[in-house]
């Protein structure tokens, strides 16, 4: 008991000192995680678009060899990006581009590198999942906005999207609570988000396990907020699941469910007379 009394302790002498600190720090990594993953999942739609456009041996042999192209770019893409750890290619980014361009390009805004990384690096994991979600969608949607007259992209946004985005929902969920986490990486560039606060109370008080436990105990409130919201949002998308049956709407007209008014004609059927305890 006497361990747990220090813990919180240390714990409390580190919030009343640092607090407003750690509380700034949630809120760079929440901002961080959310606009990453908005740009990610645009990144992730576009390639998906991109990846799924069909050809076949009628068409045009650039217009097949621009598509293999296209797909190959986003594979790589793809591959590099799931492949290789977040913390290597912020790295590579933010000092790689000054390093082969000779200062001509780089980052005076840590904020906007960190955005970057954690963008692209959520658009290659959205990628599969938006064409894991157009590819689980029935292809008789798709044959049927063809025959009325659609090309890909107007089938993509007004047929097949509606119905992969409650497919992929689960995931883009996913992809937020893992950037809350991996946002901590940021700290490697000079970004100063949650983790970062931690690393430099540690620095000055030596109380690592103590700040460890503020650290924990803050990722662990934002992801279990993050899993409430984005659950209520699924089930929001799902809509009512108690339904009225169709016969017994008052307002419906339906053959052999109503009489015609002023004539000696009866179009209900026995059943449905018996139903209605007629």
């Amino acid at each position: 008991m006497n361990v747990f009394s220090k813990l919180i302790q240390d714990m409390g002498s580190l919030w009343q000192t640092y607090g407003s600190q750690y509380l700034n720090g949630i809120k760079s990594t929440l901002l961080l995680a959310l606009s990453a993953t908005l740009i990610g999942c645009v990144i992730g739609f576009i390639c998906g678009i991109l990846n799924t456009i069909p050809y076949s041996k009628k068409d045009s042999p650039v217009k097949k060899f621009f598509l293999c192209l296209i797909r190959a770019i986003v594979r790589i893409y793809v591959e590099v990006f799931r492949g290789t750890p977040m913390m290597l290619q912020a790295v590579f980014i933010y000092f790689g581009l000054p390093y082969f361009s000779n200062n001509a390009i780089r980052f005076e805004n840590i904020w906007s590198a960190a955005l970057l990384v954690v963008s692209i690096n959520t658009g290659a994991y959205m990628a599969e999942s938006v064409r894991g979600g157009i590819i689980s969608v029935d292809p008789g949607q798709t044959e049927g906005a063809k025959a009325i007259g659609m090309n890909h992209f107007q089938t993509m946004i007004n047929v097949v999207f509606p119905q992969a985005l409650r497919n992929i929902m689960p995931q883009i969920g996913n992809n937020f609570i893992i950037n809350i986490k991996d946002t901590s990486v940021m700290f490697i560039i000079g970004f100063t988000e949650f983790f970062a606060v931690h690393k430099a109370a540690v620095g000055a008080t030596y109380l690592y396990f103590p700040s460890a436990a503020i650290e924990m105990i803050g990722y662990l409130t934002m992801t279990l907020a993050a899993s409430l919201l984005l659950r209520w949002l699924e089930r929001k998308l799902d809509g009512d699941n108690s339904y009225e049956l169709a016969a017994d709407d008052q307002l419906i007209m339906a053959a052999g469910t109503y009489n015609h008014p002023g004539t000696p004609f009866k179009e209900q059927s026995k059943e449905f007379d018996e139903k209605r305890g007629r």
